[in-house]
């Protein structure tokens, strides 16, 4: 079921009906993430300078190497850092996009079922911002787990396996049921949930390719949600008959 979701989300990253979102997905997480590291760049140069100004008055000419590191430690740093912040950018992006990605999902591949509800947009902002923050305090965890070996990588996953799960799959849950019902529902399939969500921090991991974790992601969940629906409602056609 997982595997055949992450297939057609795959086949469909590049098909005509998500041109239009990928391109606005795409441009928009490059735009917050180049806010981002303008930001993260500033900051550090408003901290740090100073204090080297301070310890190495008029920098001189022998000192020029300890600039270069100083400078190549920044830039290493700063692409922690964005890369730590590439899951709460794309839980915005997939905030503002989930429902176009949705659509063109739905039309293509379930045309003859009822087609979901669009999330109201203040409950999609609201829902965004919140799993923003929650995305946010996981990574620093993930982060502070970085400096324990064996544990590091697999923290990535577990924190962004689970976060990322959740939040898309209830997503589009939501687009066929009321919120208390998505969340019972992954409840009830939340082993299933988290293992896509692990193909899911998969996909983020990839540098480049990570820029598509919305649109994947979306879509990935759409199909699951569709299989996992259909899947309930067979069910009690399989129990014993009293």
């Amino acid at each position: 079921m997982i595997l055949d979701a992450a297939r057609e989300a795959a086949r469909q990253l590049f098909s005509p009906e998500f041109r239009s979102v990928f391109f606005k997905t795409l441009g928009l997480t490059l735009l917050a993430l180049a806010a981002f590291w303008l930001g993260l760049k500033e900051l550090f140069d408003w901290l740090a300078l100073p204090w080297i100004d301070a310890l190495l008055p008029g920098f001189p000419a022998w000192a020029g190497w300890l600039s270069f590191i100083a400078a190549l430690v920044a830039g290493i740093g700063l692409a922690i850092g964005v890369a730590l912040l590439i899951a709460p950018v794309t839980a915005i992006v997939a905030g503002l996009f989930l429902d176009d990605i949705a659509e063109a999902v739905e039309r293509a591949d379930y045309p003859s079922d009822p087609p979901g509800r669009p999330v109201p947009p203040l409950q999609s902002i609201v829902l965004a911002l919140k799993f923003f923050a929650v995305v946010v305090a996981g990574n620093l965890v993930a982060l502070l787990l970085l400096l324990v070996p064996g544990i590091n990588v697999g923290a990535f996953f577990l924190v962004n396996g689970y976060l990322l799960g959740r939040e898309f799959f209830e997503f589009a849950a939501m687009r066929f049921r009321p919120e208390a019902d998505a969340k019972a529902m992954r409840a009830r399939h939340a082993g299933t949930v988290f293992l896509a969500g692990l193909v899911i921090a998969a996909f983020l991991a990839v540098p480049l390719l990570n820029l598509l974790t919305p649109l994947f992601a979306a879509a990935m969940m759409v199909h699951l949600h569709k299989a996992i629906e259909a899947a309930e409602r067979k069910a009690p056609s399989r129990r014993p008959s009293s």
